[in-house]
């Protein structure tokens, strides 16, 4: 489900002009991974029962025979209520009680964004999602069996357009990224594949789409993200951080790491999240991405035309078995039949899967370290599954 993208990160580093910043120490293990309407529902006392639901069960499980530090929940129903639920500790040093929908690291969660902005700016006629990258960013995109006078719009948000992914390259520097400095080391490599001819996953195309907005816009990408998304449909808890910021804002959980399989967990809360960018660097919690889910696949973001051509999707079976990948955007099949439509998000201390049905559930599951174990994986996917196809 995951590649392991960046395999060490030195804690030496500077902001921007020059500063000291902060960094994490060691070694860290990165992965790109992958990812209701009104006022949110107290949480209720099912999360804590005596008698815990299926969902607490399974992030308790998580935390007891898998040893995540710590798992969250938000679910919400039909009717947008939710319940949110916590299993672990927030800190492993103080043993501190997790902040119930806390906030994460959501990785490629991020891309979902991104993609709706570009699908927005297509409804508005300012892109064309069959228009080659050079009309938008002339001359930007050449290398070695590269070209953006062959490689489409739609070809970048559906991970079709054969560029290589520049996580894969990044080496061992810790420092601030200009979005210009990633698509640099992606150059630097060969094309994967002819535009087109197949599907792999590359967070270089997000970072493409991320220029295109900032150019056809005249804005900057997190600008836009507030005014056309995070500010119309209420998510109070979700932002881009600003370049320089290594820090999580509100109550949060600490995110870890391993040096290597069977080391000691490490604190890699707070980093410098400009690697990920369009691609991977915003922060939220499990119940602002339900809200945002649910508005995308109601409509309330898009308009239908737009809002169908994300949801055409081809195989994408590094999603798992029966996923399909639209544009930013991903449909998993559910064990009660039907799909679910979501991203998913893997980065340094947390690990994010869930997403949205068209009628109104939702669910998302966020742990805190990346589990290396595939078993493990499939179990936070499992109570996402959980939490969809329980019945009311």
């Amino acid at each position: 489900m995951r590649e392991q993208a960046w395999q060490r990160f030195r804690s030496s580093g500077r902001r921007p002009g020059g500063g000291r910043r902060r960094a994490v120490p060691g070694a860290i293990a990165v992965a790109v991974g992958v990812m209701a309407m009104g006022t949110l529902a107290p949480p209720t006392a099912s999360a804590a029962a005596a008698r815990p639901d299926a969902v607490q069960q399974g992030l308790n499980a998580l935390v007891n025979a898998d040893g995540l530090p710590a798992a969250l929940a938000s679910v919400q129903d039909r009717e947008g209520r939710t319940r949110t639920y916590t299993a672990g500790v927030g800190d492993l040093a103080t043993g501190s009680k997790v902040p119930r929908d806390g906030q994460v690291r959501i990785g490629s969660n991020t891309k979902t964004f991104t993609a709706v902005v570009v699908l927005q700016l297509v409804g508005e006629g300012k892109v064309s999602l069959d228009a080659p990258v050079d009309t938008y960013l002339p001359g930007l995109v050449r290398g070695e069996g590269i070209d953006g006078r062959h490689i489409t719009v739609r070809q970048l948000l559906q991970h079709t357009s054969g560029l290589p992914n520049y996580v894969k390259h990044l080496g061992e520097d810790v420092r601030h990224y200009d979005p210009l400095d990633l698509l640099g080391i992606a150059l630097q490599h060969k094309a994967d594949f002819a535009p087109g001819k197949k599907w792999e996953y590359s967070n270089t195309n997000y970072v493409l789409a991320g220029l295109i907005i900032q150019k056809v816009t005249g804005r900057p990408l997190a600008e836009e993200m507030d005014q056309r998304i995070i500010k119309p449909i209420g998510l109070r808890h979700t932002y881009f951080p600003a370049p320089g910021d290594v820090t999580i804002r509100e109550p949060h959980p600490k995110g870890y790491y391993q040096d290597s399989a069977g080391a000691p967990l490490r604190d890699g809360t707070e980093l410098d999240p400009s690697w990920g960018w369009a691609a991977g660097q915003m922060i939220s919690t499990d119940s602002d991405l339900n809200r945002f889910f649910t508005a995308l696949l109601g409509g309330r973001l898009l308009p239908a035309a737009q809002l169908a051509q994300m949801r055409t999707t081809v195989p994408a079976e590094y999603f798992g078995s029966g996923a399909r990948y639209g544009l930013g955007i991903v449909s998993k099949p559910l064990s009660c039949d039907g799909v679910y439509w979501g991203h998913g998000g893997s980065t340094t201390g947390y690990e994010t899967r869930g997403g949205a049905t068209d009628d109104g559930r939702a669910a998302n599951v966020a742990v805190t370290v990346q589990p290396t174990d595939k078993t493990t994986m499939e179990r936070v996917e499992g109570v996402v599954d959980t939490a969809l196809c329980r019945r009311p």
